[in-house]
């Protein structure tokens, strides 16, 4: 029995790639309605992949990051009257599919690489403070997310690879800068939302493998590199 469960471990980790990445995390709502990459704060993560076609995977994410936002970095007279201003952290949890346009491995050959899309679900946990001409807000709430990614991968050595990421979050959430829609809940519909956040990063991932499993399969990470 142990020794199923030692085969199937070293399987598992033929199919997986480990990861950490940082970058900056920016926001988008009622403050900052269209500026991409607006305020950005830092961020960082780590991440566990499964590879069950070098086309496709699962990808679960832990993402922490900064987010804010004022109204003067905006040239608005509505914006200068209101003042907001906020800022906060967030904590992300969320699963992706990966899709890979060309076939890839960390394992593959030097310089193998790939553009990929990625789409899931998660949540995030949000915890800001900001202030008004109401007077001072703050918001905590774990929030359902859908993630949303475009990156491009590439291989540097024999078991690590590069990536570059930019994402989007659609979060179902209409608080993360203290300021709700004056809209009527009747009014509403599915898609009704201002506060999204985006992640723009680098990533380093890497795959643990072992001469134990002996698969033809993977005589690429067992031999010499090939170019």
């Amino acid at each position: 029995m142990f020794i199923l469960l030692f085969a199937a471990t070293l399987n598992g980790q033929r199919n997986a790639d480990y990861g950490v990445m940082g970058g900056i995390t920016s926001y988008l709502g009622d403050i900052n309605p269209n500026r991409l990459l607006y305020s950005p704060g830092p961020s960082a993560g780590i991440f566990y992949r499964y590879n069950f076609h070098p086309r496709q995977s699962l990808r679960g994410n832990l993402l922490i990051g900064r987010i804010k936002g004022d109204d003067l970095d905006f040239n608005s007279d509505f914006q200068a009257v209101r003042q907001a201003s906020f800022s906060g952290s967030l904590m992300e949890m969320v699963v992706q599919y990966e899709f890979n346009f060309f076939p890839y491995s960390t394992m593959g050959k030097l310089w193998n690489y790939t553009p990929y899309f990625a789409a899931g679900l998660g949540g995030t946990f949000i915890n800001s403070h900001g202030s008004s001409i109401g007077g001072p807000n703050s918001t905590s709430a774990f929030v359902p997310v859908i993630p949303f990614s475009v990156g491009f991968k590439i291989n540097v050595h024999k078991n690590i690879g590069l990536e570059a990421e930019y994402g989007f979050r659609k979060t179902f959430y209409d608080n993360f800068d203290g300021l709700k829609d004056l809209v009527a809940p009747s009014d509403y519909a599915w898609t009704h939302n201002n506060d999204w956040y985006t992640f723009t990063g680098v990533a380093v991932t890497w795959k643990f493998y072992s001469k134990l499993a002996g698969c033809p399969a993977y005589n690429d990470v067992d031999s010499k590199r090939k170019r």
